[in-house]
């Protein structure tokens, strides 16, 4: 690449508009300095360059790329721009923007291209310098067929995580260390894991798609359901923001910022429950009513409770301290019902519970005698007050840790 190209190759980055945001990426800022203090160059700033190249590869190596192409071709296809937003809402961009987007598409591919050598020819320093390498990526198509697949793949944030949450500010935020529960270690419960399955593909497919209420006792695995769904489903454009109760009143919110979203998103709230009066109570059965706001198109809401209709009841609610009492027992009940679904997980029996033991034995390698290994985990169950799928893992984590049966 002659001293010209290089030259161009800066001023091209500078230019960037619709990919105008990566500018402030680290790597693509300290490789404009580069180039800028490379341009520049005379025997007075030499040392400057040298600098601002040592910058950049530094930047580069602590992004963990495999090589600057790569570095490119991944912040390119994720970056969150107006041309990639109006393709995700189903909107089409003006001729203009599509002949800026193939474009600077171009200059992004001279970037993913620029090599070491080329880099340190432009410093003209014979001394070392660090390496790094360039790779061998195809940003145009590669941008296209992201665009193309926009449902599956999403932009911005959305595209490089699946598990997201709210923080205090009310704003959603991806989890660092997300749940890697999948659907193959999950054991029984299979009719009910098969009513999420299908609802939550309809979804997927941009079929009418249910808000789902999971109840059932604590420890059956609602939680774990839900979060190996979206594990599953992940590629095929599915992602999971979970709202604690005392956020419900930011739902409408979340929808409406996700309305042009291409992905499609599980609102889940887990161990739901409320005091009668609870202000939450109407909030989420407001939304779940519809209120004023259409039903979102690419946005459900699944729960998960151990009480069957959420509301903590008083004997006094049932013996009718209100005049109207079938009225308060209506309302009580009101809000289970305006789930779609209800899919209810019951504490397993003890047939089914020692053979969630005996598969998440084999699935971790425990070498142990069936009679000594369900003995072993019925006393540990009724030493806990009952059987449940979480209780089975439990045992078998600790059978592994004393390493006694590896």
């Amino acid at each position: 690449m002659a001293l010209s190209e290089l030259s161009n190759l800066r001023i091209g980055l500078k230019s960037l508009t619709i990919f105008r945001s990566l500018l402030s990426d680290p790597v693509v800022n300290a490789l404009c300095y580069c180039l800028d203090k490379a341009e520049s160059n005379n025997e007075f700033s030499l040392e400057s360059a040298i600098n601002a190249y040592a910058e950049f590869v530094s930047q580069l190596y602590t992004s963990n790329a495999a090589s600057l192409g790569e570095y490119i071709k991944d912040i390119c296809e994720n970056d969150e721009n107006i041309y990639v937003r109006l393709i995700g809402s189903g909107r089409t961009s003006s001729e203009q923007q599509k002949r800026c987007v193939e474009h600077e598409l171009h200059i992004l591919q001279a970037t993913a291209d620029l090599n070491s050598d080329k880099l340190r020819g432009y410093i003209g320093w014979d001394g070392y310098l660090p390496e790094f390498d360039s790779g061998n990526v195809d940003i145009v198509e590669g941008y296209k067929h992201r665009t193309a697949n926009i449902g599956k793949y999403g932009y911005g944030t959305y595209a490089r995580n699946r598990m997201f949450f709210i923080n205090a500010q009310n704003h959603i935020v991806p989890v660092k260390n997300p749940d890697s529960t999948t659907l193959a270690s999950l054991v029984d419960y299979e009719l009910e894991r098969k009513v999420i399955i299908d609802n939550t593909k309809a979804l997927l497919d941009g079929k009418p798609a249910a808000n789902v209420l999971l109840t059932g006792d604590a420890g059956t695995g609602k939680s774990s359901t839900i979060k190996a769904v979206v594990n599953e489903l992940y590629d095929e454009g599915l992602r999971i923001i979970e709202v604690r109760k005392d956020q419900l009143c930011v739902i409408p919110q979340i929808l409406d910022e996700l309305a042009l979203n291409p992905l499609k998103f599980i609102l889940f709230i887990d161990d739901l429950s409320f005091q009668k009066d609870d202000d939450n109570f109407n909030a989420l059965k407001a939304v779940l009513e519809g209120s004023v706001s259409a039903k979102s198109r690419n946005v459900v809401i699944y729960a998960t409770s151990n009480r069957r209709h959420i509301i903590k009841e008083k004997f006094s609610d049932r013996e009718g301290d209100d005049i109207h009492r079938n009225d308060t027992m209506q309302e009580i009940i009101s809000l289970s019902e305006r789930f779609g679904i209800h899919v209810s997980f019951q504490k397993p029996d003890k047939k089914t519970y020692l053979h969630i033991v005996r598969h998440l034995a084999d699935e971790n390698g425990v070498k142990i005698d069936d009679s000594e290994l369900e003995l072993l985990a019925e006393r540990f169950a009724l030493e806990r007050g009952g059987r449940s799928a979480r209780l089975a893992k439990q045992f078998i984590e600790g059978l592994v840790s004393s390493g006694k049966y590896e």
